[in-house]
């Protein structure tokens, strides 16, 4: 054998050597990579399943809020129905003259007259003079305190939904 046979019999020998080597290694790491990746996945996957989580009791309080507003929405809805029923037959019956409204008359020195100056209990006062107001004023009358009840609901209305959603729950 010649010296350049041992040596390339050396070289095949420590190529297949270091080859093997390699390969070890290659296969270690790789199984390494792998774990790693495994446990990333699984990483990946909790941190996935905990945004849907949080994303799902965020829409259930979403739902909740928008019912509960809802069901305001429809009570005050409701009570402006009823102030509007009111309102119009408290105009109904202006109209017909089953109702009048009047006005409480305050003391008078220079004519003599004695109407007290402070106002009774309301309802009906006996030995107090009134004057009743025409119909027309009446009406105006209504009309105003109705627009005011209309003001008040929707006021309500407002205050109870920017305090709902205002509420941090």
């Amino acid at each position: 054998m010649s010296p350049g046979q041992i040596l390339g019999a050396i070289l095949l020998v420590l190529s297949i050597g270091f080859g093997g080597a390699w390969q070890v290694q290659d296969w270690r790491m790789g199984k390494k990579l792998a774990e790693q990746a495994g446990l990333h996945k699984d990483d990946l996957a909790a941190i996935s399943n905990a945004a849907a989580a949080q994303a799902h009791a965020a829409q259930d309080k979403r739902l909740a809020l928008e019912q509960k507003l809802a069901g305001q929405d429809q009570q005050h809805a409701q009570e402006l129905s009823n102030a509007q029923r009111n309102q119009a037959a408290l105009r109904d019956r202006l109209a017909t003259a089953d109702v009048r409204l009047s006005v409480l008359l305050a003391e008078d020195s220079a004519s003599g007259c004695n109407v007290p100056a402070a106002t009774g209990a309301v309802g009906v006062v006996h030995a107090v003079r009134r004057a009743q107001l025409d119909r027309a004023h009446a009406q105006r009358i209504i009309g105003i305190t109705d627009a005011g009840d209309q003001g008040l609901i929707a006021l309500r209305a407002c205050q109870a939904y920017a305090k709902e959603v205002s509420t941090p729950k």
